[in-house]
Order: C-alpha cells, then sequence, then structure tokens
C-alpha cells in the first residue's frame, strides 16, 4: 500500500443496534426451541438457567432473524447494487447466508423497486450450483453485484471491483482476517477505485485489535480446524519460532491440525459400519485424499508444512469435510432461536481515538507543522514538491500510517467534516495541513497541468496519445520521474523510447508537469 501497487481501507463503519450492544438474554424456566440442522427438528424446551449470548454468538448458537434484518436494511441505505462497486458479504454458516440473502433482496427492492432483480445479490458457497460460473459472474458481469459467502471467497478470489466488505461473522484468526481484507485491496483503475470500505456490525475489527495470532502457541483446543489451515498455509509461518529450539510455528500448527483431524476421522471409522450415511461420506472423502480419512492426519504430518500446505490447497474442502464428518457424530449444529426484537441505532466511523472527524484532522494538521522541518520527505511535500521521489512518498505513508493518519481515513474525515467528497492525494492533504492550501482532486489537477503540456508545441495525434498515457500513469502513481517511466513503460523502451517518440522533449514534459500539478493554487 506504500508503494501504491494495493488499495487501502476506510476506518471501519460499526452499526449499532439494540441486540448487539444489549445481547439475547433468556430467563430461567422460559420455553424456547432449539433447531437441529441436520435433522431440521425444532423442539421447545425448559431452560434449567438463564442463558446470554453476546453478538459473538449471533448465528453460531443463537439465530436471530430480526438483527440480520436490521443488518440488512442499514446496508442497503450503504450500497448501491446498480454501481461498478462490488460488495462482498462474510457469514456465519450455509444457512445463515441464505437468510441474509433473501433479507437484503427483500430490502434493497423495497427502496429500489425493479431496478434490484433478485439475482443482484447470490449466495456464493461450497453449496452452491455451478460455482466457479457464479464466481466468473461475479467478476465480470454486472449481476450479481454482491455475493454472500462463508468461506469459499475467503483466499484465492480475485475480483478487483470489490468495494465493500461486510463481516457478519466473528473470526479468531488475525491471519484470515487479513485473506478477508486482501479481496478489496486490489487496485481497478477501472472503475475509479482509491479505497475501500469495511461494514462492521459484529465489532469484529476491535475484538482483533489486540489479537496476535502469530504468537507460537502449541495447546489452543478452541482453535478451529479452518484456522490451522490458513496457519499451516501461510509462507510467513515457517520462518516464525515455534515451541521449541528449531521447530517454527508453522509445524507447531500442522501438528494441531492432525491432531484435531485424526480425532474425528478415528472415531467416525468406527462408527461407520452401523451409520450407512457417515460411511458414504468416509468413502467420498477416501476417493478425494487416495487413502483412508483415519489417515490422512498422517498423510500431513509426515509431508512437513511446506508440503502439507500444497496438499490443503488441492484439497480446500478438508475443513468443511471435517465438520460434516463432526456433525454426523454429533446430530447437527443445534441453534436456539429467538425472536427478540432489534432496532438500529446508529452508524459509526471512529478515527483513531478522536471520535469526531474535525478532532482527527486538527490532529493530523498538528503533526504535520510539529514534523515538517525534522523530516526531509515532508518538507520536500510543502517546499518542492516537483522533486518529490517516489521513495520520500513511501517514508511518508509509513510516517504517517504508524501515526493512524491513514489517506482513506483523512478523505473520509474530511467529507465527514465538509461534506465535500474530494479524493485529494496524500499530498494534498499535507499541503492543507502545512500551509492551508485547497483540497483538489488530484486527478483534476493532473488535468489542468496537462493543459499547459499540450500548449508547449503543436504534438501530433500519436504524440498526444502518449502523453495521455503519461497523464493516466502520474494520475495511478503520484510521482512519475524518470525511473519510473522506466518501469512503466518498460514494454515500450522505458524512457528512451519515450523520449524518441516525443522527439526528445520527455524530460522537459515530466519537468512542466511536476511544476504545474502544484501551483494551480499557488
Amino acid at each position: 500500500m506504500a508503494e501504491d501497487y494495493l488499495i487501502d481501507h476506510e476506518t471501519p463503519i460499526t452499526y449499532k443496534t439494540r441486540l448487539n450492544q444489549a445481547g439475547i438474554k433468556f430467563n430461567q424456566g422460559e420455553q424456547v426451541d432449539v433447531v437441529d440442522t441436520l435433522s431440521g427438528e425444532v423442539n421447545s424446551v425448559e431452560l434449567e438457567d438463564e442463558l446470554d449470548f453476546h453478538v459473538e454468538n449471533f448465528n453460531r448458537t443463537v439465530i436471530n432473524e430480526n438483527f440480520d434484518r436490521t443488518v440488512c436494511e442499514a446496508l442497503a441505505e450503504d450500497i448501491d447494487p446498480t454501481s461498478q462497486e462490488k460488495t462482498m458479504i462474510f457469514c456465519v454458516t450455509d444457512q445463515h447466508a441464505d437468510r441474509v440473502e433473501r433479507l437484503l433482496v427483500e430490502t434493497l427492492q423495497k427502496i429500489h423497486g425493479d431496478d434490484i432483480p433478485a439475482h443482484a445479490v447470490q449466495k456464493i458457497t461450497g453449496s452452491t450450483d455451478k460455482v466457479k460460473q457464479a464466481i466468473r459472474k461475479f467478476k465480470n458481469e454486472t449481476f450479481p453485484n454482491v455475493a454472500i459467502t462463508v468461506d469459499l471467497l475467503t483466499t484465492g478470489i480475485d475480483v478487483p471491483k470489490i468495494c465493500n466488505l461486510v463481516f457478519m461473522r466473528r473470526v479468531k484468526s488475525r491471519i484470515l482476517y487479513e485473506q478477508m481484507l486482501g479481496r478489496a485491496t486490489r487496485r481497478c483503475d477501472e472503475i475509479g477505485k482509491t479505497v475501500f470500505r469495511i461494514f462492521d456490525p459484529v465489532d469484529l475489527y476491535a475484538s482483533l485489535e489486540q489479537v496476535n495470532t502469530m504468537k507460537p502457541v502449541v495447546k489452543r483446543p478452541n482453535i478451529t480446524i479452518e484456522q490451522l489451515i490458513d496457519e499451516v498455509s501461510d509462507e510467513r509461518n515457517l520462518d516464525l519460532a515455534g515451541s521449541e529450539e528449531g521447530r517454527s510455528f508453522a509445524e507447531d500448527a500442522l501438528d494441531e491440525l492432525s491432531q484435531k483431524v485424526m480425532r474425528v476421522m478415528r472415531k467416525a471409522q468406527t462408527r461407520a459400519e452401523k451409520d450407512p450415511i457417515l460411511k458414504q461420506e468416509l468413502e467420498s472423502i477416501e476417493q478425494e485424499w487416495g487413502c483412508p480419512a483415519d489417515k490422512i492426519h498422517q498423510q500431513l504430518h509426515q509431508a512437513g508444512p511446506k508440503q502439507a500446505a500444497q496438499m490443503l490447497k488441492q484439497h480446500s474442502s478438508l475443513a468443511k469435510r471435517v465438520e460434516s464428518v463432526r456433525g454426523m457424530l454429533n446430530g447437527g449444529e443445534k441453534y436456539i432461536i429467538s425472536d427478540h426484537e432489534d432496532e438500529f441505532i446508529i452508524r459509526e466511523q471512529n478515527f483513531s481515538a478522536y471520535s469526531k472527524p474535525e478532532d482527527y484532522l486538527t490532529a493530523f494538521e498538528r503533526f504535520i507543522k510539529d514534523n515538517l522541518n525534522s523530516n526531509a520527505a515532508l518538507n520536500a511535500v510543502v517546499s518542492k514538491p516537483k522533486e518529490l521521489t517516489r521513495a520520500q512518498l513511501k517514508e511518508i505513508r509509513i510516517l504517517l500510517d504508524n501515526q493512524d493518519f491513514k489517506e482513506a481515513d483523512l478523505q473520509s474525515a474530511w467529507k465527514k467534516t465538509t461534506n465535500r467528497d474530494i479524493a485529494a492525494s496524500i499530498v494534498g492533504h499535507i499541503r492543507r495541513a502545512a500551509l492551508g492550501e485547497a483540497l483538489m482532486p488530484y486527478e483534476r489537477r493532473i488535468d489542468m497541468a496537462m493543459d499547459s503540456i499540450y500548449a508547449m508545441h503543436s504534438w501530433t495525434k500519436p504524440q498526444l496519445k502518449w502523453l495521455d498515457r503519461i497523464a493516466k500513469q502520474l494520475k495511478k502513481e503520484i510521482v512519475l520521474q524518470t525511473d519510473d517511466i522506466n518501469r512503466s513503460f518498460a514494454q515500450d523502451g522505458g524512457s528512451m523510447g519515450l523520449d524518441k517518440r516525443l522527439n526528445g522533449q520527455l524530460e522537459q514534459v515530466l519537468a512542466a508537469l511536476n511544476e504545474h500539478i502544484w501551483q494551480q493554487q499557488g
């Protein structure tokens, strides 16, 4: 992101509702309905003790459709399913994804009428018919604009138009969370994507702030198989210290994964002869892996973390298959059904430690002014922006990010404070803070600077096209020196090739551009 190859996100937008703040409470002696997801059977039971469920339990141990509906109604006000910006929603289970799909379609059609077809929103999970075709449509076609998933799309799916991520599930693994975020970090200049948004009705972002899943811990009874697969598959863990000298964290994670898989599959193998459905499931797993289900853990352990990661990539449904077998052993997952009413309270977006966006901008101005004379890169932005280098721009972004001053948050705070959405660059924000210079959309600055370039000579039509390409590249990169030309236009002969096409005027063009971009407002 500091190199401007990936897109950053704004501070997450949290939805506060009556239920996700207060939780769901059942009193002792109260009659509640309990549903078994495997059989579909619903039983009414009397509670021996009171039960309290917090938001992390929603759609895991308690189902409340009113909460999902309240979130969908708020979300329908924040996303536009007719735009080019795509949205991805992460749910807890396949059944939860079905429910959110139904509720969101109902809400969007209530707001937009017939402009929103039902297929604008689609569940895409492992149970989806023709799943690869569904993913291709989500990537390449107008609809579906909103994809609702559980885990299928957390890794390996490349849809650059994703601009909104909605978390309706908690995850305990920061690695998995970062992979989810990775679905939206791809640049998409085709639609002018400069930032992506996170909607967080389950307060996931705050719950992960202090979590460090990279810390080597050997015994973690509550960790899921899905999380362990993520840890084994993350190459960074091969170099991270494990529980003992000479061991990596990836090896520790592989040991835990092998044990968890073994316990489920070995128990299932002993019961399979008396359970034809379970036996059929184990035979299907054996065909997929080429060994009995209760031997999979041995294959993984003997392979070692590096090869095991490849095996897990090839057999990407392992977590789902193990949970399926576990469900058959224990009966289906059991949920308590709640009909507690919910009510939307407020959407919030806190900027670092500042609850008000104007306080955030004031703190940014103070930081810039306090560090202007001691930091050469910041000083270059203010006093000689035409000489700013890519290395200095990277240094500035890292410096500001370490102080929680991200470009995306500065833009969002400015919009909330002034009601003006200006796509200014980080350079523009720094100059506003230091010099009081009015913000201007960065692309407009370049367009105005290009007017002076066009007036320099009687350019030929081919030369005008090359100039337009330079302007387009500058809009992407902010800094464009000779070295940047060599990289960005390598297939066209780099700076020498471009200079030849412009009759030896490339250096003059770049100097004039860098000069005029920051002279527009004096």
